[in-house]
């Protein structure tokens, strides 16, 4: 018997979900309408600015450069100076031009996606490794491992930030900018790690044994079945867990803020936005353009590989 369906639960339901939505898409739709609008409409309660203004993400990006702060009396010097040349006259309107020197969003966030990027992958690589042996090896003391791996979250970041800090300090890491962004990993893999080998673990020990025991008699061994078994079956999980541990990475601040300091030239999107924010070049349409700019990469990433984020691949593969 088909149960009737209740209008009332549905709608309530429904307006829950909206309201969800709502309350996680407002941030970034009051961002969004802020960073397009000029300074005079910023008190139009209206997401719809009265004018779309974009020079706030061409300053941000580097597009262009306005000239309209040049002093007459600098443009009338280069216009009778004969004697000087092309590159001297560009060094003195460099001095001018608003451009992405004020937010250097490019370098920023070759630094973010450097470092994010490889922590992922070591942290994705490792917990492949670690978690097939999680569910599929025998071995005195599993169980403790298992469980130990997630005992690092019992401490927050700020009681490890400085034994971390003089650990790699002490050993020498610290000195150089290489060290620096190597010891940055090496932090986020280790704060990634654990939560990765729990999902990929509990995803293996759903891939029937009986595949592996298949491709065992056709002479695979533990890093063929990995390779040739387990990763292609789990790449779902895998993406997911990469979003996952690229996400942390890329939002990280309080760890890149202490060991990026010396070294400008290597500061993440985090990190410049919090220079931005407390600069004289903090101005909202500015802060809201560089916030969006910060956030657009993780949504694109996100939405370009979620048709990959389905389940059951390993479904109906072998009957048991």
């Amino acid at each position: 018997m088909v149960k009737k369906r209740n209008i009332v639960k549905s709608t309530l339901f429904f307006l829950l979900i909206m309201a969800i939505l709502f309350f996680c898409l407002f941030p970034f739709a009051q961002m969004l309408s802020l960073s397009l609008k000029y300074s005079w409409d910023w008190g139009n309660p209206s997401w719809i600015p009265s004018k779309v203004n974009l020079e706030a993400y061409k300053e941000l990006l580097n597009i262009g450069g306005s000239l309209k702060d040049v002093p007459e009396s600098v443009r009338l010097l280069l216009s009778e100076s004969p004697d000087l040349t092309e590159t001297q006259k560009e060094a003195i309107l460099s001095k001018y031009q608003s451009t992405g020197d004020v937010f250097p969003f490019l370098k920023y966030f070759a630094n973010s996606l450097m470092v994010a990027f490889l922590a992922s992958l070591i942290s994705v690589c490792l917990s492949i490794l670690g978690a097939y042996s999680f569910s599929r090896l025998v071995f005195r003391g599993r169980s403790v491992v298992q469980r130990g791996v997630l005992f690092v979250y019992m401490f927050g970041g700020v009681l490890l930030l400085i034994p971390l800090y003089r650990i790699f300090a002490a050993s020498g890491l610290l000195d150089t900018p290489a060290g620096t962004v190597v010891s940055l990993i090496i932090i986020y893999v280790v704060q990634t790690l654990p939560v990765s080998l729990y999902m990929l673990g509990n995803y293996f020990r759903t891939i029937p044994y009986s595949i592996e025991e298949a491709a065992m008699i056709e002479g695979l061994g533990r890093f063929g079945i990995i390779i040739r078994i387990i990763i292609p079956l789990s790449i779902s999980a895998i993406v997911t867990v990469f979003i996952y541990c690229f996400m942390i990475a890329w939002n990280e601040y309080m760890f890149a803020s202490i060991f990026l300091k010396s070294y400008k030239g290597l500061y993440t999107l985090p990190i410049g936005l919090k220079t931005l924010f407390v600069s004289k070049n903090a101005i909202w349409d500015r802060i809201m353009a560089a916030s969006m700019l910060t956030a657009i990469p993780v949504m694109i990433l996100f939405m370009s590989i979620q048709k990959n984020l389905t389940g059951g691949l390993a479904a109906g593969g072998v009957k048991e």
